[in-house]
């Protein structure tokens, strides 16, 4: 495999407030310090790029020493929350714009998708602003026309391939976009966000077609985006940024584990022993909660549908019977209305060996909620699971990110939504009479 692109040490600095690097005082400034071959004096200075933090300095640090390598048919994707950078990168990866130090060394052209509607014309049509993209990428008309009705049917816009651009929806942009990006043969693909515009329908093609790029046709794409889902089927690799640094580099299950478990780690600041706003008698109370996969190890994340394990431990205060003891698991959505729910009273559960540990499993084969991020809420109980039998009772003990998969094996990934998933072998029956 060779190196199709090689990021060194590039960072990229901007100055707040003002359009273009800084006043004329200051380009005055750096042209002096170049002239007696100096470094430039505002490269010392600059801010993290922490946009929820008040700034500090004129100048602000969007990326700060990134350095990785890409190879030829890998599938790179890039992570993180808003304003970590990952646009300003791509944008530097397409030659959008320059990095302020550091160097990019790429093998091939690159088409990018950076922008609804990147590099098209809104007076031209839809089929003048395919080949107008092709002639920048640098292909010839007649290897243009080759591709075009290939182009046109991926795009599924053939009805309006002769009107001007400018009265497509954005969703229309995204699907042209992308077919031109992915088929006039780029050696780098580089993808941002939209294709979250798009409609279920069209993802999937545009995730299908971005595989069939890397794995059968040795493509390399550049991926951006905050569907973790998508991320986890269609990378081999993923870069984490935050602040405009990279702080994680590594296989995708690992790097959406590590971004997950950022977030949950930033939700739960206070160490449940610390938390003063539970409820109950406190004779028993809940130690520590964590998710597990069905091989037992943590994990911050579950697909849809698949097997969760919830570990709770204990610790025992005073003495009680533990043969009434009784709990209620909730999941809830942002307005705590509870989603589901599994209450050991109506299971049956006998926690009677709870006597002699300190720690117990729930284990649920499918997690049948669709992709959202659900707050897990806990209650337990001696005796009837009524409140004045409260031993302890915990609110938002933790947030559990749930993401979105193909629940049925019909090739469609289920809607974001904060609803169950009936798990039940049930059917559309049509009578064909």
């Amino acid at each position: 495999m060779s190196v199709m692109l090689k990021a060194e040490n590039i960072s990229k600095q901007y100055r707040l407030g003002t359009v273009g690097t800084g006043t004329l005082s200051h380009d005055l400034n750096r042209w002096w310090h170049t002239f007696r071959g100096k470094e430039d004096p505002y490269l010392q200075v600059g801010g993290v790029n922490d946009r929820s933090a008040k700034a500090t300095e004129d100048y602000i640090w969007a990326l700060r020493d990134i350095n990785f390598e890409v190879q030829q048919g890998e599938v790179l994707g890039i992570i993180g929350k808003n304003g970590a950078g990952k646009s300003t990168l791509l944008k530097l990866l397409s030659r959008v714009t320059a990095p302020t130090t550091g160097s990019i060394k790429t093998r091939g052209r690159i088409a990018s998708l950076l922008e609804i509607g990147t590099g098209f014309h809104p007076e031209l049509t839809g089929r003048e602003n395919i080949f107008m993209n092709g002639a920048v990428l640098g292909m010839t008309k007649a290897e243009i026309k080759a591709k075009l009705d290939e182009i046109i049917a991926f795009s599924g816009c053939e009805m309006y391939i002769d009107t001007p651009v400018k009265r497509y929806s954005s969703g229309m942009k995204v699907r042209l976009g992308f077919a031109v990006a992915a088929h006039l043969e780029p050696e780098i693909l580089v993808v941002d966000e939209v294709l979250a515009v798009g409609d279920a329908e069209f993802q999937k093609k545009a995730i299908g077609k971005m595989q069939d790029l890397s794995t059968g046709e040795g493509r390399t794409v550049l991926f951006v985006s905050h569907n973790m889902a998508s991320i986890k089927n269609l990378c081999s690799r993923v870069i984490v940024l935050q602040d405009g640094c990279k702080i994680f580099d590594n296989g995708a299950d690992e790097a959406v584990s590590f971004y997950l478990g950022m977030n949950q780690a930033s939700y739960s600041k206070i160490p449940l022993n610390e938390r003063t706003d539970r409820s109950g008698n406190g004779k028993v109370q809940i130690k520590s909660v964590e998710i597990l996969n069905k091989d037992y190890k943590p994990v911050f994340e579950v697909f849809s549908g698949q097997t969760a394990i919830l570990k709770i431990e204990l610790q025992q205060n005073q003495p009680i019977n533990h043969q009434k003891i009784n709990f209620a698991v909730n999941f809830r959505d942002h307005f705590n209305n509870n989603i589901l729910s599994f209450i050991t009273d109506e299971m049956g559960t006998d926690f009677s060996p709870l006597k002699y540990q300190d720690h117990f499993y729930l284990k649920i084969p499918h997690l049948n909620l669709r992709g959202e991020t659900y707050s897990l809420r806990i209650l337990m109980f001696e005796g009837k699971t009524e409140m004045e039998n409260l031993l302890d009772g915990i609110n938002d003990i933790l947030k559990v990110n749930i993401l979105q998969a193909d629940r049925w094996k019909s090739g469609v990934v289920n809607r974001k939504d904060f609803t169950a998933i009936l798990d039940a072998e049930c059917e559309f029956i049509l009578d064909n009479k």
